[in-house]
């Protein structure tokens, strides 16, 4: 067989995830939030969680949802709003789809313009997670 059969990927390591966990609570302690922040890896496993003393129990689900649904598209959970909103038969379809998320606090991790996970972030309005996430993010630069 001439073709290659299998494919190398890269994904982000326990280190870098657990830096971004840290940073993004750093940034909800600023915020005076209790959050929730889940890094999954390029497949949408999770690779680090944790819940802040005081965090909502419905955010554990959401910020592992909204790391999945980041990695899974490669695209920032509030994005899916802008793109399933004037399409009726997406719109009553797409948010049946277990796990999916179509609110911000998701953002797929890229490093060397490939993602190799997400974050997701629950616990605030939806405005905190996502600055909660980006804090996170702007580790890698």
């Amino acid at each position: 067989m001439n073709k290659s059969t299998t494919f190398a990927k890269s994904s982000i390591t326990a280190g870098l995830a657990l830096e971004l966990v840290q940073k993004a609570q750093q940034k909800a302690v600023e915020l005076e939030l209790n959050v929730c922040v889940a890094v999954v890896d390029e497949s949408g496993l999770l690779k680090c969680f944790s819940r802040m003393d005081g965090a909502p129990m419905l955010a554990i689900d959401i910020a592992k949802d909204k790391a999945w649904t980041a990695v899974s598209f490669g695209i920032p959970t509030d994005a899916w709003h802008d793109f399933i909103k004037n399409d009726p038969p997406l719109l009553d379809g797409i948010t049946k789809v277990p796990r999916l998320i179509v609110f911000g606090g998701g953002y797929p991790i890229q490093i060397d313009g490939q993602v190799v996970g997400g974050i997701g972030v629950s616990g605030g309005h939806y405005s905190q997670d996502m600055a909660c996430a980006k804090a996170a993010l702007a580790l890698l630069g």
